[in-house]
């Protein structure tokens, strides 16, 4: 009899493979039809030795393989998509390597940030006086907002506040400005008048009559005036003269408006500088903030008092000892004493050289009252006014007068004790705790 049927060996499904077995075939199927047909089930298609890479990428011109009689079989047609994707997303081809940072391009880096480093020092050495004129309307409006709060607080409304305010400012400059003009004009129309005088003295003088015999100086003084040499001198004069009257005014408006929209403002820019601190440190920096305004407004009501002190006592000194314009060289001492270190000496250096062209003793007069206050104001006047404003010490105070000097002129030894002031506030609140914790 013959042997039983082997176990069913389990025959893969071949798609389109013509006279292969499905599900189990008998022991007279050949195992040259079962090998083959497990080869092909388990690598649908021949592997393909993958093309060179070139610029671009060549074209396959072979069909992709499958088993025999499969209706998958793809096209040169089908096929070109498939190859031609970069290709299309990459018309002129794959990108090469970046370029190396040699000397060239370190150097033309180089050369463009010093070139962008020194356009930006000539536009802000081009905008010197518009910067000197924002930064000085912002300590102005710091200055005056503690007289505004101070009316805020009996109930008036910020607006209102500030317009008392500015109108006192408007009034004090409409003050100096008459008390300082009408005695200027005054003396320059009596020099004026003195001048034919001046010059008959002057001929009359035995020197002056031998110098003219011997160099011609009247002739030529004569040739001088008949060519027109002295009317475009003076003409000029009066030009820039006029020019500096005028670029003055445009200064002193400009100043006022912005000082204005400053005060206005002020609240909201506070609160806008907040935002750019981190929210964590905000608490800590406001109160910061809120203490260097409060030193800086109580600096400049501090040296305003003084000035105010000042004045009065030199126009009533002066009124009692018989000078002329005696108001207009108080004013001139109460407006050079806002000055740190250096404006009180000048102002008494102006007043008595006024004093002595009137009279001799007057001049010695002022002379002595200036020492004597200006001992009275440094030992006493300001040190009771400046203690509950800023706490600087006398030597920084100084050096801090010397560099703002050098780099602003008046304006910047005028700033720039509060400014010390406030980076001494900084130095004790922020940098020493930190150091004391490392």
């Amino acid at each position: 009899m013959p042997d039983p049927a082997p176990d069913a060996v389990p025959v893969p499904d071949v798609p389109g493979r013509a006279g292969a077995a499905r599900g189990t075939s008998t022991g007279s199927a050949d195992v040259t039809d079962i090998l083959p047909a497990a080869a092909a089930a388990a690598v649908p298609y021949p592997a393909r030795t993958p093309a060179p890479r070139t610029g671009s990428r060549a074209k396959s011109s072979r069909t992709r393989a499958t088993s025999p009689g499969s209706s998958e079989a793809k096209t040169e047609a089908e096929v070109q998509p498939e190859a031609g994707a970069g290709a299309a997303a990459m018309p002129y081809g794959l990108p090469g390597k970046p370029l190396a940072r040699g000397p060239f391009l370190w150097g033309l880096t180089a050369a463009l940030g010093v070139l962008t480093a020194w356009g930006l020092a000539q536009a802000l050495v081009s905008s010197r006086s518009v910067i000197v004129l924002i930064v000085v309307a912002a300590f102005l409006a710091v200055g005056l907002n503690p007289v505004v709060e101070a009316l805020q607080r009996r109930g008036l409304n910020r607006r209102w506040a500030i317009s008392i305010v500015f109108l006192g400012v408007i009034a004090m400059f409409v003050l100096f400005g008459l008390a300082i003009v009408p005695p200027v004009s005054q003396e320059s129309s009596d020099f004026a008048r003195a001048v034919p005088g001046y010059v008959q003295d002057l001929l009359a003088n035995p020197t002056i009559k031998q110098l003219d015999a011997d160099y011609k100086i009247l002739a030529n003084f004569q040739t001088y005036i008949t060519s027109g040499g002295l009317g475009a001198t003076v003409a000029g004069g009066i030009l820039g003269a006029g020019a500096v009257v005028l670029d003055a005014f445009f200064s002193g408006f400009t100043l006022l408006v912005l000082t204005l929209y400053f005060l206005g403002s002020l609240p909201a820019i506070k609160e806008y500088m907040l935002l750019l601190v981190p929210t964590t440190r905000r608490p800590r920096t406001r109160a910061i903030g809120d203490e260097i305004l409060a030193g800086i407004g109580g600096y400049v009501a501090g040296n305003v008092l003084i000035s105010v002190i000042a004045g009065a006592l030199s126009w009533l000194f002066l009124t009692v000892a018989g000078a002329k314009y005696a108001l207009a060289l108080a004013l001139v001492v109460a407006v050079t004493d806002l000055i740190p270190l250096v404006g009180a000496t000048v102002g008494a250096v102006l007043v008595t050289a006024v004093g002595l062209l009137q009279s001799v003793p007057l001049g010695i007069a002022c002379a002595i009252f200036f020492v004597v206050y200006q001992q009275v104001e440094n030992y006493v006047i300001y040190p009771r006014v400046m203690s509950r404003s800023v706490d600087v010490a006398p030597a920084v105070s100084v050096i801090a007068a010397l560099f703002g000097g050098a780099l602003l002129g008046a304006v910047g030894a005028l700033l720039a004790i509060p400014v010390a002031a406030a980076v001494a506030l900084i130095v004790r609140e922020v940098v020493l705790p930190r150091q004391a914790q490392l």
